[in-house]
């Protein structure tokens, strides 16, 4: 797990989200704020894939070959 340096100061983003989870939020409330921010987070990947998918002009073909491609470095017990 990667640690932070405490003095670190908090961005705008991070003080805004530190506001909006102080409020008194029940369980349900504080699952669908989590969903929300998940679902734009995997939007944003997926638009951010799609966007690579066009710039290398790939196939549904390539992207099977890529998927099947195994490029693993081969165990070696000295390192």
């Amino acid at each position: 797990m990667k640690t932070f340096p405490i003095n670190v100061p908090l961005n705008e983003l991070q003080l805004d989200i530190l506001k909006l989870f102080s409020r008194e939020l029940d369980e349900k409330d504080l699952l669908a704020i989590k969903r929300m921010i998940v679902k734009y987070l995997a939007e944003k990947l997926t638009k951010m894939a799609d966007e690579v998918w066009e710039d290398k002009k790939w196939t549904n073909e390539e992207m099977e070959k890529i998927l099947k491609m195994h490029e693993r470095t081969p165990y070696n017990p000295k390192n």
